[in-house]
């Protein structure tokens, strides 16, 4: 077992793209999301990427309110990681975004490194009969830009900064991997890198083999061995890429937030069934899922326990 390389697994436990209308098994309310995170870790996820949601509507909710009633239930009872977004939803403002990271000060907290266009109209046809704010969700996207901006990048940061906090650095382009080098050239931001390459999502890069290569190529050019290389695939994308990404030395993401889906027209049970999948891909890949404690050492992540 000691030889066998240790693959982070990341499992993003609702997010915000996905509607409850879409999914009966997508964590929607803090019940939900507290349960479902802990099986996801019981499964052998290191690192919980976590967001809040509204317990009526399952709106996402960038609260403080919203992520007290999730963050130190989840933290209680689990060794991961626990990575608070700081993207919340492309619909919110970085001030918003950024008020559970700032308050809680987790050892980790997700940031993403670039503008995109973020289009979500596309599951429309799949999903026709969304209404009240899931339509307005998704139709919206057709006009909306997810703004990271380099104050908003710089904002984050700083709200961060005396908390200790580390980051899961998001890109979801090429550019956002040269934006990244741009705080890191400036000292605002020290490795090792955690860099989450995102792919398959529509404004950002797809997900061929020849996208993951070349965002692999220029991640391990600017970064070197400064960078701790994951991946995620959105959608059916999700487990090839992890495959992809694991035979090339990489860590993956898996989880609802980003695909609903175990198979063709077959949903996810749960987030600890798409973990439970992914450890069996690294392990036949001849790696093993790496413990919480391996994952602390290997990002430098701060010793700290969630504020309450």
């Amino acid at each position: 077992m000691a030889d066998r390389r240790p693959v982070i697994i990341t499992c993003a436990i609702t997010g915000a793209i996905h509607t409850p209308s879409m999914s009966p098994h997508l964590p929607a309310n803090a019940e939900a999301i507290i349960a479902s995170a802990l099986g996801a870790a019981e499964a052998g996820a290191a690192i919980l990427h976590l967001h809040a949601r509204d317990d009526e509507t399952g709106q996402p909710d960038q609260s403080v309110e919203g992520f007290a009633r999730i963050v130190p239930p989840i933290a209680a009872q689990t060794d991961a990681v626990l990575n608070l977004t700081t993207g919340g939803s492309p619909y919110m403002t970085v001030a918003e975004r950024v008020r559970p990271a700032a308050h809680f000060a987790p050892q980790l907290a997700s940031l993403n490194m670039g503008s995109m266009n973020m289009g979500l109209f596309p599951m429309q046809a799949r999903y026709p009969d969304v209404l009240g704010w899931e339509k307005a969700h998704l139709e919206g996207s057709r006009d909306l830009v997810f703004r990271n901006s380099y104050d908003d990048i710089a904002h984050v940061l700083a709200a961060c900064r005396d908390n200790g906090t580390r980051f899961e650095f998001e890109c979801y382009d090429t550019s956002h991997l040269y934006n990244l080098a741009h705080f890191a050239d400036t000292g605002a931001v020290q490795p090792p890198f955690f860099v989450q390459t995102v792919f398959g999502l529509l404004g950002g890069i797809g997900a061929h083999p020849d996208d993951i290569a070349h965002m692999r190529r220029t991640a391990h050019r600017l970064f070197g061995d400064d960078m701790v290389w994951s991946a995620l695939g959105a959608g059916a994308h999700q487990m090839r890429v992890a495959a992809t990404v694991v035979s090339g030395g990489g860590h993956v993401r898996v989880g609802l937030e980003d695909s609903l889906w175990s198979g063709p027209g077959t949903l996810s049970a749960s987030n600890a069934e798409q973990v439970r999948t992914a450890v069996t891909l690294i392990e036949t890949l001849g790696c093993r899922a790496a413990t919480p404690e391996e994952v602390r050492t290997m990002l430098c992540l701060p010793n700290q326990k969630i504020a309450a």
